[in-house]
């Protein structure tokens, strides 16, 4: 597995000069009030997964940490939840897979949300206390096998960062005593919406893109050559 050069940094400030498979769908925010600037920034469609997810784990893990919700309600919740935000995900991520071939990477995410969800249903439901009790590592396990997926899909050190990161926090769960799905919820959504406001690392573009016309793939060029003028 080779990953992107040490020269390129984990995260930096998002690079302006997008391909088309990023453009696609692009979401810009300027939020004023007089001329007073409250949020500003552009997020693609990944970036827009990213932020529903995270949003999603933090109401999930929150919710389950203050609010005086039955289990069986909460299950019920989250799963319906879940299954729209994994079409979500979907819908978005649609275009942006097929062009650089990680249709594969796609899959294993949604797998991984839904077989998580239905272990954590059954747990609920059928009454199995061993996965009641560890709810929070096999949250961060789930996780932290996406992000290897990633890491591996598109060459990034930033994704295989994010998974020691969430296997690492299994080992100190024992330590935040009552507050642990707060600390989960924590970890999984920060990292989430860290991905979404700043620049990954990535391997470079792939020669095929065949799903490109003549003239996407040129233009894909042009913005290639332009990032690494200012890079």
């Amino acid at each position: 597995m080779t990953f992107c050069p040490l020269s390129q940094p984990l995260l930096r400030e998002k690079q302006e000069e997008l391909d088309i498979q990023d453009l696609e769908g692009l979401l810009r925010l300027d939020w004023k009030v007089g001329k007073l600037s409250l949020w500003s920034g552009f997020y693609t469609r990944i970036d827009q997964v990213f932020i529903l997810w995270g949003l999603i784990c933090a109401g999930i893990f929150l919710t389950a940490q203050f609010l005086p919700i039955s289990w069986y309600t909460q299950a019920i919740l989250w799963s319906v939840l879940t299954f729209v935000a994994s079409i979500s995900m979907i819908v978005l991520t649609w275009f942006w897979v097929s062009v650089e071939k990680l249709r594969w990477l796609l899959y294993g995410w949604v797998i991984l949300m839904v077989g998580g969800v239905s272990l954590t249903d059954l747990g609920i439901f059928c009454g199995w206390g061993t996965v009641l009790m560890h709810l929070c590592p096999l949250w961060l396990t789930i996780s932290a096998a996406g992000y290897l997926l990633t890491a591996w899909g598109v060459r990034s050190r930033t994704f295989l960062m994010m998974a020691i990161i969430h296997l690492t926090s299994i080992a100190v769960l024992p330590l935040c005593c009552g507050w642990q799905f707060f600390a989960t919820g924590i970890v999984m959504a920060v990292s989430l919406l860290i991905l979404a406001e700043w620049q990954w690392d990535m391997r470079q573009p792939i020669e095929d893109y065949t799903i490109l016309t003549p003239e996407q793939k040129l233009f894909n060029q042009q913005q290639y050559e332009l990032r690494m003028i200012k890079k």
